[in-house]
């Protein structure tokens, strides 16, 4: 990725609004016509140019086709079926935490009417669940046509635009899978996570080979400790997390690590989040991922203070991180001017050369979609007043 070297470059966590997800959560089919895929890349197309008309420096294809579903990827990937939930079954660890054991009626309340955000429109979604997927034999992967096809319509959404430099595309991490696909063929927790790792290689450099970013999302680094029954020790809990490091190095062997971008979060749902594990206590973990850059979770209230963290960290040479500077977790939209000293805490901290400005997570579907581009408008205005505070104005700009 583009490093920040005269002016802070911004980008975001993936989802937008205007992408045939953020209404209702429908999977594109594969079988589109010619002439469908050319309306569907008029719709992308629409996508990056707004992206691009306020500023954002490395844009995407807002999530178009997989929008985070972990249907898509149950889809491409052979070995996996899905059979009805078996008595006291759940469909995926968002079903049980410790954090829903602590706000019972509030996810009560939430599970009733079917929501995750809170957004007014929103589909239900998740709760409750009928059908779980399971792996019932060798796990395979293939970069699909489904893959290429996204790539090609990306492509040609991004010529059509024009003026873009840097683009990227998000993929999950097999970290990430293992929260939706169920191990009923392995029998072991190492095996199966490195069957997933194997089965995303190829559609990870699909992504690389078009010239994309790759973005892995994975917001299982963090989300699993509130998951896991009975609380794990720390020690346990990093046990888990190396595997899954280890499995997701593995898939990202021989692809250039400044193509490569790795995101976490501590759950994009409007919860209380009282559970999430500190960033402090997995963190050194994070940064033996084989990528460039480390995007996360970083305005949210319950986040915001460890900034911090990153004054005792030594952030590894040729390393890049994109803190969140604006939230998913709220309507409000933040002043630039709190944006711009958000940017600067960073800075201060690792360096405004190994900074990029970015979102806590995707933004679409999570709050109301006119606030999504407002959020991205403060994005972009704070970065600027950033780049003034660190590069000096005239510096900046001569």
């Amino acid at each position: 990725m583009q490093r920040s070297e005269r002016s802070i470059r911004t980008s975001h966590g993936g989802m937008l609004p205007g992408t045939g997800q953020s209404h209702g959560g429908s999977l594109v089919p594969a079988d589109k016509t010619t002439e469908d895929l050319a309306a569907l890349t008029s719709q992308v197309a629409g996508i990056v140019k707004r992206q691009r008309d306020l500023g954002i420096s490395c844009v995407g294809d807002g999530e178009f086709w997989t929008g985070r579903h972990f249907r898509f990827y149950g889809q491409q990937l052979s070995g996996v079926t899905s059979r009805a939930l078996q008595p006291g079954e759940r469909a995926s660890g968002r079903e049980s935490t410790r954090e829903r054991d602590a706000f019972p009626k509030l996810y009560a309340d939430m599970d009733r009417v079917g929501t995750v955000f809170c957004v007014p429109g929103e589909q239900p979604r998740f709760f409750p669940a009928k059908e779980k997927m399971v792996a019932t034999g060798p796990i395979k992967g293939r970069a699909t046509d489904a893959v290429r096809r996204e790539i090609k319509v990306f492509k040609e959404a991004l010529a059509a635009v024009g003026g873009v430099d840097e683009a990227f595309i998000c993929v999950f991490a097999p970290g990430w899978l293992d929260h939706f696909i169920y191990d009923e063929y392995y029998n072991d927790d190492e095996k199966f996570v490195f069957a997933l790792a194997e089965a995303m290689r190829e559609e990870y450099r699909a992504v690389v080979d078009a010239g994309f970013i790759l973005q892995i999302d994975d917001p299982g680094v963090a989300t699993s400790w509130d998951m896991m029954r009975p609380a794990p020790t720390m020690e346990e809990y990093r046990r888990y997390l190396k595997i899954r490091v280890d499995a997701l190095n593995h898939a990202l062997a021989g692809l250039p690590e400044d193509r490569i971008r790795h995101h976490f979060c501590w759950g994009s749902w409007h919860g209380a989040h009282t559970h999430d594990v500190p960033l402090k206590d997995i963190i050194d973990l994070v940064l033996e991922i084989r990528a460039q850059t480390y995007s996360f979770e970083a305005s949210n209230v319950r986040h915001e203070h460890e900034w911090t963290v990153w004054k005792d960290i030594k952030l590894p040479a040729g390393k890049m991180i994109m803190p969140g500077v604006v939230s998913h977790a709220t309507n409000i939209v933040e002043h630039p001017e709190l944006v711009a000293r958000r940017i600067c805490n960073f800075a201060e901290a690792v360096g405004r050369e190994n900074v990029m400005a970015g979102t806590d997570c995707g933004l679409g579907n999570r709050v109301h979609d006119e606030l999504v581009w407002a959020k991205l408008s403060a994005l972009v205005e704070g970065a600027k007043l950033a780049s003034d505070a660190l590069w000096g104005r005239l510096t900046r700009r001569g």
